[in-house]
C-alpha cells in the first residue's frame, strides 16, 4: 500500500508563517545588536562620530541609493532574470529626473521622469533577455555601456550652453521638500550630550531619522517592507516568485511567465532610475556625468547579502551606506575604531561556526556544554582585549581584574575547546578557519596602531562589501532557475 506524504495547504501554512516570523525577527535582532556594539565601540574609542546624528543622516543619504538598486535587482531575480544592467538604468534616473526637474522647473516632474527613464532600461533588458533570450549578463553590460554613451550626447544637445550647465552636468534643479520634527532635537539634546551608552546612541538615531529627511528617502525607506507585503504576501507575488524558482511549474499552473519576467524586469529598472533621481536631486542639486560612483553594483552586493530578501538587503545597504558616511565625512579615527568591531565580530562568527560543528559531532548535551564555554572563550577574550586597551591608555585599576577575569575564562574555553577539537574539526566550514585567525589579526591591528592610512578609510566601503560577501557566501540561497534561459513550451 503507497503511503501519502503530501503536505496539506493547512498544515504548511502555519509552518510557513513560523519561518518567516523567525526571519523577520532574526533581522530586527541582528539590527539591534549591531547598534549596541556600534554603541560599545563610541563609548569605548570615544569617537562620536560613529553614532552622532550628522553620521545617521550621511548613513541614509548614502545608503538609500544602494537600497533602491538592490531592491531593482531583487525584483528582477526573483523572476529568474539577473539584472547587471542596474548601473545603466540608474544613470538613465539620473539624467532624465534631472532634464524633466530643470524643463518644468518641478521635481515631482523630475521624480516621474527618472523612474520611467529607469523603466525603459528595464524594458530593453527585458526584450533583451525574455524575447530574444540574450544572455542576462551581456545585456546588463551593454545597458551599462550604452547608457553613459546616450546620456554623455543628449547633455551635449540640451545641458551645454545652458546656465550652469555643461556636457557633463546639468543646471541647478529644484529640490524636494524636507520634513521631520523641529522639536525632537531640542528636547534630546541633553541625552545626545550626556555620552552615556546607549542612552546618547539611541537619541542621536532618533534626531538622525526624524530631522531633515527628504520626501524621497522616506518614499524609499517604505519600499522595502512594501516590497515583502508584495512579494510574500500576495498572490501576485507567489507567482512573480515562482518564475524565478520553478518556470515549468508554474506555466502548467497557468502562470504567464513571460507577462511575470517583463513587469519584474521593468518595476527593477524603475527602482534603479528612482535611485539615480536621489542622486541628481537629493544628494546632489545638478546632475553630473559618472555620479552613480558604481552602487548599482554595490546594490547586487546588498541584494546577495540580504540573501535575495528585502530585510537583509536594507541591512546591507545601510552597512555599505555607513561605511561611505564615515570616509566621506573624515572619520579616520571613527573607521580606525571599527577595526575593533570587526575583530569581534569575526572571532564570534568563527565561536559560532565552531559550535555548530562540534553540535553535529557530539550530539545536543556535549553541545550545550561546550557551546558555553565557547560563548564564555568569545566574551573573556573581547573583555581581555578591551579591558587592557582600556588600562594601557590610562583606565582604571579594576580594569585590569576584569582583564585577568576574562583571560582566564578564555584559557579555561580554550581548553575545552582544544580538546574537544578533533572530533568537529572534519564537519568546520573554510570560513571559520579564516575568520577565526583573520579577528586575531584584525585586533592586534587595532592595539598597535592610532589610526588608519587615508587611502584604506578611502576604500573602506569597498572592503566592507568584500568581507561581508566573503563571509555570506555559504548561507546564500538563490532562485533556483535565477540567470537560466527559458523558453515557453519547453518543459
Amino acid at each position: 500500500m503507497s503511503q501519502d506524504l503530501s503536505v496539506s495547504p493547512a498544515s504548511a501554512a502555519p509552518a510557513g508563517r513560523q519561518r518567516g516570523a523567525r526571519s523577520r525577527w532574526r533581522f530586527v535582532s541582528i539590527a539591534v545588536a549591531a547598534f549596541v556594539a556600534l554603541a560599545g565601540v563610541r563609548a569605548i574609542t570615544g569617537q562620536p562620530m560613529l553614532t552622532s546624528a550628522g553620521t545617521i543622516q550621511a548613513t541614509l543619504a548614502f545608503a538609500v541609493p544602494i537600497g533602491l538598486a538592490g531592491l531593482g535587482g531583487l525584483w528582477a531575480e526573483r523572476a529568474g532574470i539577473i539584472n547587471i544592467g542596474l548601473e545603466g538604468m540608474m544613470v538613465l534616473g539620473t539624467w532624465f529626473g534631472a532634464y524633466f526637474a530643470w524643463s518644468f522647473e518641478s521635481p515631482w516632474a523630475g521624480l516621474l521622469a527618472g523612474v520611467l527613464g529607469g523603466m525603459a532600461g528595464g524594458l530593453i533588458h527585458a526584450v533583451a533577455t525574455v524575447t530574444f533570450g540574450v544572455d542576462h549578463i551581456v545585456s546588463g553590460v551593454a545597458i551599462n555601456i550604452l547608457a553613459v554613451g546616450a546620456m554623455r550626447y543628449l547633455s551635449l544637445l540640451f545641458f551645454q550652453g545652458a546656465p550652469g550647465g555643461g556636457a557633463a552636468q546639468s543646471p541647478q534643479l529644484p529640490e524636494f521638500p524636507r520634513i521631520g520634527l523641529p522639536f525632537v532635537a531640542d528636547a534630546l539634546a541633553p541625552a545626545r550630550e550626556s555620552g552615556i551608552f546607549l542612552v546618547a546612541d539611541t537619541a542621536s538615531l532618533i534626531v538622525g531619522t526624524t530631522t531633515g529627511m527628504s520626501v524621497v528617502t522616506l518614499l524609499a525607506i517604505l519600499l522595502a517592507p512594501l516590497t515583502f507585503l508584495v512579494l510574500w504576501h500576495t498572490p501576485f507575488g507567489l507567482r512573480l516568485r515562482s518564475c524565478g524558482e520553478n518556470p515549468d511549474a508554474a506555466e502548467s499552473l497557468g502562470v504567464p511567465v513571460y507577462t511575470y519576467k517583463f513587469t519584474a524586469v521593468v518595476l527593477s529598472g524603475g527602482f534603479a532610475g528612482m535611485g539615480g533621481v536621489f542622486l541628481a536631486m537629493v544628494a546632489s542639486s545638478v546632475y553630473q556625468e559618472g555620479q552613480t560612483g558604481g552602487r548599482g553594483y554595490i546594490g547586487l552586493a546588498a541584494m546577495i547579502f540580504g540573501n535575495w530578501r528585502p530585510g537583509g538587503l536594507a541591512m546591507g545597504a545601510g552597512l555599505f551606506g555607513f561605511t561611505d558616511a564615515l570616509q566621506v565625512r573624515g572619520g579616520g579615527g571613527a573607521v580606525h575604531a571599527l577595526l575593533l568591531l570587526i575583530a569581534a565580530a569575526l572571532l564570534v562568527a568563527a565561536v559560532l561556526m565552531l559550535a555548530a560543528a562540534l553540535r553535529r559531532t557530539r550530539g545536543t548535551s556535549a553541545f550545550t556544554a561546550t557551546a558555553g564555554l565557547c560563548a564564555v572563550f568569545a566574551g573573556g577574550a573581547a573583555v581581555a582585549a578591551l579591558g587592557g586597551a582600556v588600562a594601557v591608555t590610562g583606565g582604571a585599576a579594576w580594569w585590569w581584574a576584569v582583564t585577568a577575569l576574562g583571560a582566564a575564562a578564555a584559557a579555561a574555553a580554550a581548553l575545552q575547546t582544544v580538546r574537544t577539537w578533533p572530533e568537529a574539526a572534519g564537519s568546520l566550514p573554510a570560513s571559520a578557519l579564516v575568520a577565526a585567525p583573520a579577528g586575531v589579526v584584525v585586533l592586534l591591528w587595532y592595539l598597535g596602531t592610532d589610526s588608519l592610512p587615508g587611502q584604506l578609510v578611502t576604500y573602506s566601503p569597498h572592503i566592507a562589501t568584500l568581507l561581508v560577501l566573503a563571509l555570506a557566501s555559504q548561507r546564500l540561497r538563490p532562485p533556483a532557475n535565477v540567470g537560466r534561459q527559458w523558453r515557453r513550451g519547453h518543459a
